[in-house]
């Protein structure tokens, strides 16, 4: 057995929609997926590799009060599809890669705005935007058992009850069979692992107050409520 010299956080976990929990591994997230979102953020969508980049295991958040986060002025939400992974391994075929996924839930891709863009204009790394306490927002986990393949279907993000994104996972640039096979040639993918697969157009900013809400293709939603962080 071994002995912590302190006790060891709690295992960050996401609930599973008909019961249990989903132990996350690592979080690793898609950008520039959707080409409306590349062109709103004033890339150009064609010939665009995937871009990736991580959050930290304990970044996930289950809905539910979310305080402001710290060192920001410019809060984003970005709406996503969140894939589970049930097992992995590196230089996955296209062709297996569905064959890896737990289930799907809905997600938002919280995103300090500002230190993005002063990341971007030193070509600095985008860690302090993107790696935010709480950053990783999840709703439950709908067993692909339960949903099947999820290639299409309706993706959508709401503000206090008026709807900021509007979109459909087909339009997806990366397709997930794509995006897993990519990213095992990377990281060796394990079970526990979650995948951001990207947001649609019409990004934007929430403030203390703020009341999300996301959904997609008939999977739980998730809801969150801003609140001003106190200490």
């Amino acid at each position: 057995m071994t002995d912590f010299v302190f006790v060891p956080s709690p295992q960050p976990a996401v609930p599973v929609v008909g019961g249990g929990l989903f132990p996350v591994r690592r979080i690793f997230c898609v950008g520039k997926n959707y080409a409306d979102h590349v062109k709103e953020m004033g890339g150009d969508p064609k010939n665009v590799p995937p871009v990736f980049f991580t959050k930290p295991a304990d970044a996930v958040h289950t809905g539910g009060q979310f305080n402001f986060p710290l060192a920001t002025d410019n809060l984003h939400y970005e709406g996503e599809m969140v894939v589970a992974l049930k097992s992995g391994g590196t230089h996955i075929p296209e062709a297996e890669a569905t064959g890896h996924i737990f289930g799907y839930a809905a997600g938002c891709d919280l995103t300090r705005r500002d230190l993005q863009a002063a990341a971007k204009e030193k070509g600095g790394p985008w860690d302090t935007a993107k790696a935010l306490d709480d950053g990783a927002a999840v709703g439950p986990i709908t067993p692909v058992a339960d949903v099947g393949v999820l290639d299409k279907g309706s993706i959508s993000l709401s503000v206090n009850g008026e709807t900021r994104q509007q979109s459909d996972l087909s339009l997806m640039i990366w397709s997930l069979p794509e995006i897993i096979a990519r990213l095992s040639g990377l990281f060796a993918l394990k079970a526990g692992d979650l995948i951001y697969t990207g947001t649609p157009e019409g990004v934007g900013p929430l403030v203390v107050g703020d009341t999300c809400r996301i959904e997609v293709a008939g999977l739980a939603p998730l809801d969150f409520q801003v609140f001003e962080r106190k200490g």
